[in-house]
């Protein structure tokens, strides 16, 4: 569950800040602001996709997880 949070945290503050740099943002490879521009867009979309990701394959972690605990046998002790 805290994987889940952090990843939706990690999301809203990628969007914050893309949200805060669109007005600076140029978008042409004809100076060196423009090819900044797109490599950090280009970073951007990684941190984007990889949150993205974590949150879709998070619930298949967890169910493999709960299957787990299903099928080990309890352990029994002898007094």
């Amino acid at each position: 569950m805290l994987k889940r949070n952090k990843a939706i945290l990690y999301l809203l503050l990628c969007g914050l800040m893309l949200y805060y740099a669109k007005p600076y943002i140029v978008i042409s490879t004809e100076s060196l602001q423009g090819i900044f521009s797109l490599t950090w867009l280009g970073l951007a979309l990684l941190v984007v996709g990889g949150n993205v990701s974590s949150l879709l394959y998070a619930k298949k972690e967890e169910q493999k997880k709960l299957l787990q605990q299903k099928l080990r046998k309890p352990i029994r002790q002898r007094g």
